[in-house]
């Protein structure tokens, strides 16, 4: 099954400080700081760009302006609840603030395992992993 979300951005206040937070709190994903676009030949608001994903897809972008934190929800598929579990230590680790520590989340569906952190504009980020317990 293909996703069908090419790619999302997010339009942070310090580039360089959400460039450092991601790559720490998206590593147990398996996602890391791939690539910089140059916007200089693009439309205006575009802008300079840091992608975040795998070699081959580049779906997590993020670029510097006037951020709305509370604008955005991004959740991130985790392979197990442990990668869940991991990912939440390495975001509070960067810096994240705690919006629902790792748990069942029943009322979502059955084996909804999540957690939930506010990144340092406050975006609010997901973990989750739909498996069975």
């Amino acid at each position: 099954m293909s996703t069908m979300i090419d790619h999302v951005f997010l339009t942070v206040s310090d580039r360089e400080r959400s460039v450092e937070f991601y790559s720490e709190a998206l590593k147990p994903l398996g996602m890391r700081h791939v690539f910089d676009f140059d916007g200089s030949a693009a439309p205006e608001w575009v802008g300079d760009l840091a992608g975040f994903g795998t070699d081959t897809a580049f779906t997590f972008w993020l670029r510097e302006g006037d951020s709305q934190g509370h604008a955005a929800h991004v959740g991130f598929t985790a392979s197990s609840r442990e990668v869940v579990d991991a990912a939440y230590a390495a975001a509070m680790a960067a810096g994240a603030t705690d919006n629902g520590a790792p748990g069942e989340r029943p009322y979502f569906a059955p084996g909804y395992y999540a957690a939930n952190v506010l990144d340092p504009d406050g975006y609010s980020l997901e973990f989750t992993y739909h498996g069975q317990p």
